[in-house]
């Protein structure tokens, strides 16, 4: 469990781990986060055990940006409004998965979640590896982490320790879903419905 800092040398190492199987912990702009290469079956499953995480309950995606997104999932007119807003930000939009390999190694049905998150560490781990398992680095029903210490002390069996220093903001991105235009709030995190509408 080796810790590195933010810069071009401590991604470089990430990268190669993500690329060999490795689970990686890294800053976002809500919390700290695990991930892993979301092609790797064997990796997503180490996650579920070290978040001790039910296998029915699926992973997010993070990517790098809208046009990698749309590699693996389908957007309509009204999503894409939505994204060029929100993204890069604390937005989970479920879609519509086309992407065959993710269904098998994330043990997806017909959606999966995705979110470009608004963090300059994790962009450039995303700028070198387009896509990553990106959930919260915490154990299934405890709180997540902002503090990188904490994070680090509590977390146990990843390979690389990312440290982007405290994180300011403590809530988690806010999950939807777009059915027919209509914003449907899976998880109220910290932005709310009404400031989607807005937009």
């Amino acid at each position: 469990m080796l810790k590195v800092n933010c810069d071009k040398k401590g991604i470089d190492k990430a990268i190669q781990s993500i690329n060999q199987g490795g689970i990686v912990v890294f800053p976002t702009d809500t919390v700290y986060g695990i991930g892993c290469d979301p092609f790797n079956k064997e990796s997503v499953k180490k996650i579920y055990q070290i978040k001790s995480r039910n296998f029915s309950k699926p992973f997010p995606v993070l990517v790098y940006s809208k046009e990698i997104a749309k590699k693996i999932a389908v957007f309509d007119e009204f999503t894409e409004k939505i994204v060029e807003k929100f993204w890069p930000g604390p937005l989970t939009i479920i879609l519509k998965l086309i992407d065959k390999n993710l269904k098998k190694s994330l043990n997806l049905n017909e959606k999966i979640a995705i979110r470009v998150p608004n963090n300059k560490c994790t962009l450039e781990l995303l700028k070198k590896c387009n896509f990553m398992v990106g959930t919260s680095a915490n154990v299934s029903g405890q709180s997540s982490f902002t503090n990188p210490d904490e994070c680090f002390k509590t977390i146990q069996n990843f390979d690389i320790f990312v440290d982007g220093g405290k994180i300011s903001n403590s809530e988690e991105s806010t999950i939807i879903e777009i059915e027919k235009e209509e914003i449907k709030i899976i998880r109220e995190g910290s932005l709310s419905k009404s400031e989607i509408l807005r937009s």
